[in-house]
């Protein structure tokens, strides 16, 4: 981390010389200072904001590194400056703009730190006065007893997850709820524990008067491709099976769609080599069974993650989405977990 960006942990202030570095840096960067919107002759303001809204968070920023997230403030730092501060302004004027709640579409394959993002924007926005709430995809899942059914009807669906386990109507009425402004609102939620592991809704939550709703999911987004793709499909799409079962998840994206109509707007986490997400999850249930936890073994791990490779692959879905109009801002995820570029 940049010694200049570690100063203010001290100090708790944006001095002077820190607001100039900060000026030298965004204006070096000529990947993001287009994605944030700053150039030569607002960049005085575009730091002055975001200075302050710092100088804000920082006692909420520095519990939420140790109590939820324990980690050092030092090591989220750059990402609260460089990613969340900026998009949480972005999502601000957006907001200001509607004349309803902000629907904002978060997508992130496994590990990307979508969860983390949104829970780090919510923090901002509320500083900011903004009633936000979090949504996940996983939160609409059909219930216990329907994904019972479903097997029946379709073995291949031996995990939750893929395209064909939501209830697309629960989202539907929800979404448009919010974009209605009703209050209050019921948000479904997800206990992923029951039925050991396999999962159930549990107690929904009562919300009220929300301003803007971030839903995050690991296909949110995602458009049906043109089934040809699935001749010659990347691995683990290998068999006939596979690749059957590959053209039976792509159309049922089309079920989606009316979802996805609802988002005001779609960010993309985008590993720049999608194979990461093996690793981080392998990392991820390494940190579980070290702190007492129970958790998968590196195979049942890539058999987990190859099912979902093969039910939506990420070579697939996502170079030609963060290509198309439907997206409105990437953020490329290095292998180390450090932000790449953001356009």
């Amino acid at each position: 981390m940049d010694l200049w960006l570690d100063e203010i942990l001290t100090t708790g202030k944006a001095s002077e010389s820190w607001r100039e570095k900060a000026k030298e840096a965004a204006l070096a960067d000529n990947l993001r200072s287009p994605a944030w919107d700053i150039n030569p002759e607002n960049v005085d303001e575009v730091i002055e904001t975001r200075s302050q809204l710092l100088e804000s968070i920082l006692p909420a920023f520095r519990e939420f590194c140790l109590n939820t997230l324990q980690k050092q403030p030092q090591q989220m730092l750059p990402v609260l400056w460089e990613l969340w501060l900026p998009l949480a302004i972005n999502i601000r004027l957006q907001r200001q703009k509607l004349a309803h709640p902000l629907i904002q579409g978060i997508l992130g394959v496994q590990g990307t730190g979508k969860t983390t993002m949104c829970q780090g924007l919510t923090l901002i926005l509320q500083q900011m006065g903004y009633r936000t709430l979090n949504l996940s995809l996983d939160d609409l899942y059909k219930t216990y007893s329907d994904r019972l059914l479903l097997i029946q009807q379709d073995s291949r669906l031996i995990w939750r997850g893929p395209p064909g386990t939501h209830d697309i109507d629960l989202g539907l009425n929800l979404l448009d709820g919010i974009h209605q402004s009703q209050s209050p609102v019921t948000i479904p939620r997800f206990d992923k524990s029951a039925y050991n592991g396999a999962g159930d809704r549990t107690t929904p939550e009562i919300v009220t008067d929300v301003d803007i709703l971030l839903f995050e999911g690991w296909f949110v987004g995602v458009q049906p491709i043109d089934p040809q793709a699935f001749d010659n499909p990347p691995p683990p799409i290998i068999t006939a099976e596979d690749r059957e079962f590959a053209r039976d998840m792509n159309r049922q994206l089309e079920n989606y769609l009316p979802l996805w109509e609802r988002l005001d707007s779609l960010i993309v986490l985008y590993p720049r080599d999608y194979h990461s997400s093996l690793t981080w999850r392998k990392q991820a249930e390494q940190q579980m069974i070290a702190a007492g936890k129970s958790g998968m073994t590196d195979t049942q791990i890539e058999e987990f993650v190859n099912y979902f490779w093969r039910s939506l692959h990420p070579e697939l879905f996502l170079k030609p989405l963060i290509e198309s109009p439907h997206v409105d801002l990437v953020i490329e995820i290095n292998s180390d977990r450090t932000l790449g570029k953001i356009y």
